[in-house]
């Protein structure tokens, strides 16, 4: 029976390959969508959750006072996400930052020590936080075996991808091996590569396969056919070396054209409340100047709705952020009420919106997860790499 674990993964079965062919399990390439259910299961569950968080209270409680303090919360953060079996940080922009936030919550609160209560308060906050996250921006989990790679060499998309990337990367003061660790870069999951900047990629996958190609050559300056034939076997050697050790990666992948942006601004109501309730969060000593940092906070209080990014996740919508309060005159210190905050906040919206309409921001991100070995979760009931 498979075991089923505290978090939000689903388990999707696709044929693998975009052209098909083979068969039995080989044919049949499992992906784990994490969309943040099982997470929001957990914390409803109020047994299961206080089990959850008292086990996770004690192992960090390193004194046994029933309290923890600052010293023992700060390494909390990866363990949770190690314990829940989450991908590594970078896979997910806008879950790495509601988590990070939230984190930020636990450890630089004004209180030196966090009682049970408090730390299981927190610590259902930062999973609600990290469900809210996968649930717009989900993860998929790959399990890369070196199927598909080897796939793509063989297939006639090789040629005139190959062929474009060495246009970009090539050049007579480049040598051959130069070339083919750029054009590593350049491949994906799409191709079934895994992420050739993972230290464990480069070292276990990577550089094997460039052991197998010849020295001399490697590092002279290389022609386009030169490149070619000898980046098929180069891909080849590392498809052989992941059908022996199987990689986990965790992809993620979203588009931001402003279409979340402008269905809120069409519906009035929606844009009214949510306009209502940033305001009521609105300090006190803010109500009469509002800062351009505080604009930043209210617009992310109103990122969800938007089908935006959290401030601070992606660098480029956060370019199209800062443009737009530029293009509204959001200086520092705005004397605003009620009325100019509200107005202020949609015209805000309504230029990143007109951004995006223009360019688009497409955001791609693939890590290996590295799981370790103790972990209680399985990713894809096959074994991962481990650091």
């Amino acid at each position: 029976m498979e075991r089923r674990s505290w978090f939000g993964r689903r388990r999707r079965k696709a044929r693998g390959g975009s052209g098909g062919g083979g068969g039995g399990e080989a044919e049949a390439e499992e992906k784990v969508v994490m969309d943040g259910s099982e997470i929001r299961e957990l914390v409803e569950d109020r047994e299961a959750f206080g089990m959850f968080a008292e086990s996770k209270f004690r192992e960090l409680d390193a004194d046994a006072d029933g309290r923890l303090s600052v010293r023992e919360l700060q390494p909390a953060g990866e363990g949770i996400a190690v314990e829940l079996g989450l991908p590594a940080r970078g896979s997910s922009p806008n879950a790495d930052h509601i988590y990070s936030e939230a984190i930020s919550e636990l450890t630089h609160g004004k209180k030196e020590e966090v009682s049970r209560t408090e730390f299981q308060e927190v610590l259902s906050d930062i999973l609600l936080g990290i469900a809210a996250g996968l649930k717009r921006d989900p993860i998929v989990i790959l399990r890369i075996d070196g199927e598909d790679l080897r796939e793509f060499v063989e297939s006639p998309r090789y040629e005139p991808e190959a062929a474009a990337i060495f246009s970009k990367i090539g050049s007579e003061d480049v040598s051959l091996r130069q070339c083919l660790l750029s054009a590593l870069q350049l491949l994906n999951v799409d191709n079934g590569m895994p992420p050739a900047s993972d230290p464990w990629v480069a070292e276990n996958l990577v550089e094997p396969a460039l052991q197998k190609l010849p020295a001399g050559q490697l590092e002279q300056p290389t022609s386009q056919d030169v490149f070619l034939e000898q980046l098929k076997k180069l891909l080849s050697n590392v498809a052989e070396r992941l059908q022996e050790q199987p990689v986990i990666v965790a992809h993620t992948e979203n588009t931001f054209d402003g279409s979340g942006v402008k269905r809120l601004l069409n519906n009035k109501f929606e844009l009214d409340k949510l306009l209502d309730s940033v305001w009521r969060d609105v300090p006190i000593e803010n109500k009469n100047k509002v800062s351009k940092e505080y604009l930043i906070v209210a617009l992310d209080k109103m990122a969800d709705a938007a089908s935006l990014p959290p401030y601070g996740a992606v660098n480029q919508v956060d370019a199209v952020v800062n443009e737009a309060l530029k293009m509204v005159n959001a200086d520092d210190r705005m004397t605003v009420d009620e009325a100019a905050f509200k107005k202020l906040l949609t015209d805000v919206l309504g230029a990143v919106m007109m951004q995006l309409n223009e360019h688009p921001i497409f955001v791609s991100t693939s890590s290996v997860v590295h799981e370790p070995l103790f972990s209680s979760s399985t990713l894809l009931s096959k074994s991962s790499p481990s650091e």
